[in-house]
């Protein structure tokens, strides 16, 4: 495919720079141009939490050193967009700079909601999405007292974790009736809600804000909640959901809803024009379960090869992600997902669910009326992305999965077998008698875990 003389792509993170990389792969001659205000490098984002831990240094989420850029002759320009001219073709910067571009790569990423409370624009009410977020984040709750957290989702909990690493006291406002239940089925949202708990967190289930209280020199002294109660803090984290960052472009002629919206070769309504990561919409969703918005780190890696692949080869292609899966951490509990695994299902579906006895550790397994695998949620036990994926795409029956499930555990060696307990549950509720596949029974006896 012949290449155009200047690519833009305005946002450096997993999207952006993916894309970047993957065209200089194929492309050794175009012009390439990150844009972004946020860092002069790309940085892990995941690891935001790590660097304010004291785990982690920002250096050391730095996937490529400095010099890599140059390299590889991709330019990085510093700088925030804050208009678009696509019919000159043309940026504009904050500072009055301009720059011109051929084909335009939109990756501009997500934002912390806001839901127009009143306060809500207080200095000491943010969310954590950026480094700009982390250093005021850093700045502002160096001597506070107590912090105050909106919103059930998984930044919520990452920064619940944060404030309890230096021991801030943190209040933590769900206004679901357990942790994440618009996500998780009930034992899965009350395994999670036990556990925030016994991190010293203290968990309002059924509380909504109401207002953000000002000390009277613009700054956050307290929030008021649904029920009326005043809680101190001097910082108020906002973590109900992200958006797409897309508000320097609205009315600008670039087809906007709720994210950029765009087709599934991540074109726009405007030649030339492309957009991927989280400030993406599709005009529908990229296969089954999937939504027409995604926002994680491994759907904007997959972004950034698609488009790449398109924009270097006459044979197009459209984004197929394939199975959903997800992956995080509730403090010390890991959580993975594979599949779409609803809050609840019909009598067309069924599900197992096993818990260990302390309430750290669980499986359920999500099946159709044939017994044929649809999906799973795992907590504190980690499983290997490719035996659900096969597992998943093949429709694998209930007592096939559960004879090979020793074989899709990926804990280390020495770390406690719970297998048989998960196989003789699921024999006593079915009323069944499945065994382990002899290739289990060798992992067992032998400790073997690949």
């Amino acid at each position: 495919m012949e290449a155009s003389n200047q690519i833009v792509i305005v946002g450096n993170g997993i999207s952006g720079v993916t894309c970047a990389r993957h065209i200089r792969k194929v492309d050794s001659q175009v012009k390439i141009t990150i844009v972004s205000g946020e860092t002069d490098y790309f940085f892990s984002r995941t690891a935001l939490m790590y660097i304010y831990m004291g785990h982690m240094k920002y250096e050391h989420t730095k996937p490529y050193a400095d010099d890599f850029w140059s390299k590889n002759r991709i330019d990085l320009k510093s700088g925030w967009v804050k208009q678009v001219d696509f019919d000159l073709k043309s940026l504009s910067f904050e500072n009055g700079e301009k720059l011109s571009y051929d084909r335009l790569i939109l990756a501009t990423g997500s934002k912390p909601n806001k839901f127009g409370w009143p306060g809500q624009d207080l200095l000491g009410v943010q969310g954590l999405y950026s480094m700009q977020d982390l250093n005021s984040m850093e700045k502002r709750t160096s001597a506070i007292t107590r912090a105050v957290i909106v919103g059930g989702g998984l930044i919520g909990v990452e920064m619940a974790e944060m404030f309890a690493t230096r021991k801030i006291p943190v209040t933590f406002l769900v206004r679901g009736k357990c942790f994440w239940d618009n996500v998780l089925p009930p034992e899965e949202a009350q395994l999670v809600a036990r556990h925030i708990k016994e991190h010293h967190i203290d968990l309002r289930l059924s509380t909504e804000l109401s207002e953000i209280l000002d000390d009277g020199n613009g700054e956050v002294k307290a929030v008021k909640t649904s029920t009326g109660e005043i809680i101190p803090c001097e910082f108020v984290g906002l973590t109900a959901g992200v958006s797409p960052n897309i508000d320097f472009l609205k009315n600008s002629g670039l087809k906007t809803n709720r994210g950029i919206v765009v087709n599934k070769k991540f074109q726009t309504n405007i030649p030339e024009v492309y957009s991927i990561g989280d400030c993406v919409e599709f005009t529908e969703a990229p296969g089954p379960d999937r939504k027409n918005i995604e926002q994680v780190w491994y759907t904007g890696r997959m972004h950034g090869e698609t488009l790449a692949y398109n924009l270097t080869h006459d044979n197009q292609v459209d984004y197929k992600p394939g199975i959903w899966f997800n992956s995080a951490k509730f403090f010390d509990i890991e959580y993975q997902t594979y599949g779409f695994l609803p809050t609840s299902w019909g009598e067309d579906k069924w599900s197992f669910y096993w818990e260990d006895d302390k309430g750290k550790m669980a499986i359920r397994l999500l099946f159709d009326a044939e017994d044929r695998i649809l999906a799973t949620n795992v907590f504190g036990w980690r499983m290997r992305h490719e035996f659900f994926d096969t597992a998943i795409k093949e429709g694998w029956k209930a007592d096939r999965l559960m004879k090979q499930l020793r074989e899709a555990s990926f804990n280390p060696e020495f770390y406690k077998d719970y297998h048989m307990e998960v196989v003789n549950k699921y024999n006593q509720e079915k009323g069944r008698d499945v065994q382990l596949s002899k290739k289990s029974i060798f992992q067992k006896i032998f400790g073997y875990n690949s």
